[in-house]
C-alpha cells in the first residue's frame, strides 16, 4: 500500500482546541478597540491567522487604527488562558500515535507556545523536535504563505506531493495546497460554525473529517489514490 513521506498536523483548533480560546480574547481587544467582533466572526473570517495579520486585516477594511502593543497585550492574554484552560481535541492522541509514517507540527504560533500545549495536554513527545513555527522559519512568512509546510518538508527529506497535512483554517490550506500538498480538512474543535467543511473543501481540502477516528482510513484510502 503506498504510503505518504510526512503527515503534517497543525496545531490549533486540529491537535488543541485553542483557537477558541484565542478567539475570544481577540474579539474582546478588538472590540474593546472601537471595532466590535464577535469570537464566532474571528472563528470563522480569521481563524488559523496571527493576531498581527488579524489586527492589519481588520484596519484595512474598517479604517480603524489599532496601537501595535495590542499585539502584545493579546500574547500575553492568550497565553495566560491556554496555560490554564487548553486541552485536547477528542481523540487525537489515538490518531496520531496510529500515524506510523513521519509526522510534524506546523503552526502559525510560536513553537514556545507549540511545546507549552503540547506538553500540557501530553502530545509533545509524539512531535520531539519536528515542531516547525511559520514565524521561526528563514523567511518568517506565515501561512497562508506556504514557507513553513516547504520548510518542513525540507527538513524531513519529504516530497510535498506526497505529503499530508491536517488544516481546520481556510487560510491553512490555501498554504498548504500552495505548498504542492494535500490537505485533509479537520472540524473537531469548539470554534468550528456552519458551513465550515464547505469552506475547507472549496479552499482545497480532498476531503473534510470531523473525528480523529477516521484519520487512518482516509489517510490509506487518499494514498490509494492520486492524480500521477
Amino acid at each position: 500500500m503506498p504510503q505518504p513521506d510526512l503527515v503534517i498536523f497543525d496545531c490549533d483548533g486540529v491537535l488543541v482546541d485553542s483557537e477558541i480560546i484565542a478567539a475570544r480574547v481577540d474579539a474582546e481587544l478588538l472590540t474593546l478597540a472601537g471595532y466590535e467582533i464577535s469570537a464566532e466572526e474571528i472563528s470563522e473570517s480569521y481563524a488559523g491567522l496571527t493576531f498581527k495579520d488579524i489586527m492589519l486585516r481588520v484596519e484595512e477594511t474598517s479604517r480603524i487604527p489599532f496601537q501595535a502593543s495590542l499585539i502584545d497585550r493579546e500574547e500575553q492574554l492568550v497565553d495566560r488562558k491556554l496555560r490554564s484552560d487548553v486541552r485536547a481535541i477528542d481523540g487525537v492522541r489515538e490518531a496520531v500515535a496510529a500515524v506510523t509514517v513521519p509526522r510534524c507540527v506546523c503552526s502559525n504560533s510560536r513553537s514556545e507556545r507549540i511545546e507549552f500545549m503540547l506538553e500540557k495536554v501530553h502530545l509533545l513527545p509524539f512531535f520531539a523536535d519536528r515542531i516547525f513555527s511559520a514565524m521561526e522559519t528563514p523567511t518568517g512568512k506565515t501561512k497562508p504563505a506556504p514557507d513553513v509546510f516547504l520548510f518542513a518538508a525540507e527538513k524531513l527529506n519529504a516530497n510535498p506531493a506526497n505529503t499530508f497535512v491536517i488544516e481546520d483554517s481556510v487560510h491553512g490550506v490555501h498554504g498548504a495546497r500552495a505548498a504542492g500538498m494535500r490537505v485533509i480538512g479537520f472540524t473537531g474543535a469548539a470554534h468550528s460554525y456552519p458551513g465550515h467543511a464547505d469552506a475547507l473543501t472549496e479552499a482545497g481540502a480532498e476531503t473534510v473529517i470531523r473525528r480523529w477516528a477516521e484519520l487512518k482510513s482516509v489517510i490509506a484510502a487518499l494514498s490509494e489514490w492520486s492524480d500521477a
